[in-house]
C-alpha cells in the first residue's frame, strides 16, 4: 500500500479512537449521577401494597432504566431544566422564602409572575401536576403513560430531596465550592449507600399531595447552609493535595473527591445524604400510592406486560441521541 493510502488509514483510526475516547469520558461523567436515581425507583416499587407490586415488579427494569429520563430530556427540551429545581432563597433569605412564597400555582404567579417563576424553578408545581397525570393515567387504565410518569416522578422527588436543588447556589458557584452539587448527590451515595438501611416501611397514603411536597422541599432548604458550611469548613482545613485523587474509568483517568474527604465530609453531615435518600424512597413510594387511591385502586393485575409502539421506541431513540451528543439546554446542576 502506498503512503498516502497509509495516512488515510491512519487519519480513520486516528478519529475513531478519538471519538471512541470522548464517549468514554463523556458518559461516565454524566452517568455518575444517575446512580441514586435508578436506586431510589428501584427501592420504591418494593414499599408498594400487593395490589400495586404486581405491575411494578413486572416492570422493575423500565421503572429504574428510566428514571433518568427527566435528566435526559435537559438535552433534548428547551425548559426541561426549570422542572428540577427551585431557588426559595431567591424569595427572601434565611427561610423566609419558604413563608414568602404560595403553594398555589395561580397564587404564586400573581405575587412574582410567572416569568420569575420559570427563572428560577417550577419544581413542586411540575411535581404536583406530574402526580395528577398518575392519577389519570391509573384511571384510563394506560400501562405505558403509569410507567412513563411513575418513572418521571420518582425522579422530581429524588430531585427535591437533594438540599442544593433548592438554592440559587446550586453548585457552590458563589461560595468558591463549584463542584460540592455532585460531591453530595454522587460522589457520597456512590462510595456509602451499600451500608444505607434502605428498610424504610411501607408506603402512605397522602391527603394534602401540595402540602406534602412542599414539606419535603423545606426538610431539604433547611439542609442547604450545613451542606455548605461544612465542606467550607473542611476544605479550609484540609490538605489541598489530599482533597482530590484520581481515579481510572475505562481508558481515562478522572479527578475526583478523595476517598479519605469524602469520608470525612460524610462524617461533619452525620448521615444527611442517607436520610435523604431514606426519607425519597418512602415519599416517592406514597405518591405512586396516592395517585393509585385517588384513580380509585384500579385492579393492575390485568395490566400484562407493556409493548411501546414503534413511535414511542423512535422517540426514547432520539432522546438517547440528543442526550450522548448535546448540551444541556438551561442549567447545569
Amino acid at each position: 500500500m502506498n503512503r498516502l493510502g497509509n495516512k488515510f488509514i491512519l487519519s480513520i483510526l486516528s478519529a475513531v479512537i478519538c471519538i471512541f475516547t470522548l464517549l468514554i469520558l463523556v458518559e461516565p461523567a454524566l452517568a455518575w449521577g444517575f446512580f441514586g436515581h435508578k436506586r431510589i425507583n428501584r427501592l420504591a416499587a418494593f414499599t408498594l401494597p400487593p395490589e400495586m407490586i404486581v405491575f411494578y415488579k413486572q416492570h422493575l427494569e423500565y421503572i429504574t432504566e428510566h428514571a433518568v429520563d427527566p435528566d435526559k430530556r435537559r438535552y433534548a427540551v428547551e425548559g426541561e431544566d426549570k422542572n428540577h429545581y427551585i431557588d426559595i432563597d431567591i424569595y427572601g433569605e434565611n427561610g423566609e422564602g419558604m413563608k414568602n412564597m404560595p403553594r398555589k400555582w395561580d397564587d404564586a404567579v400573581e405575587k412574582f409572575s410567572e416569568d420569575t417563576l420559570r427563572a428560577y424553578g417550577i419544581l413542586p408545581w411540575n411535581l404536583e401536576k406530574a402526580v395528577k397525570k398518575l392519577q389519570y393515567a391509573f384511571e384510563s387504565g394506560d400501562a405505558n403513560r403509569i410507567l412513563k410518569y411513575s418513572a418521571d416522578i420518582g425522579h422530581y422527588i429524588g430531585d427535591a430531596h437533594v438540599p442544593l436543588h433548592t438554592t440559587v447556589n446550586y453548585n457552590g458557584q458563589l461560595t468558591g465550592q463549584r463542584g460540592i452539587h455532585g460531591f453530595w448527590e454522587s460522589r457520597i451515595p456512590e462510595s456509602f449507600s451499600e451500608d444505607y438501611d434502605f428498610f424504610v416501611g411501607k408506603a402512605q397514603y397522602v391527603r394534602d399531595v401540595r402540602t406534602f411536597i412542599w414539606d419535603f422541599i423545606a426538610d431539604s432548604h433547611a439542609c442547604v447552609d450545613s451542606v455548605l458550611t461544612f465542606e467550607k469548613e473542611l476544605s479550609n482545613r484540609y490538605p489541598s493535595d489530599q482533597k482530590y485523587a484520581y481515579e481510572q474509568r475505562g481508558v481515562t483517568t478522572m479527578r475526583v473527591y478523595s476517598r479519605e474527604y469524602t469520608e470525612a465530609y460524610n462524617a461533619m453531615l452525620d448521615g444527611m445524604v442517607e436520610r435523604r435518600m431514606r426519607a425519597t424512597v418512602l415519599d416517592v413510594g406514597s405518591l405512586w400510592f396516592t395517585a393509585w387511591v385517588n384513580a380509585g385502586q384500579p385492579d393492575l393485575g390485568n395490566l400484562g406486560l407493556v409493548e411501546f409502539s414503534e413511535e414511542e421506541k423512535d422517540a426514547e431513540k432520539e432522546l438517547q441521541k440528543a442526550y450522548q451528543g448535546g448540551k444541556i439546554k438551561g442549567r447545569e446542576h
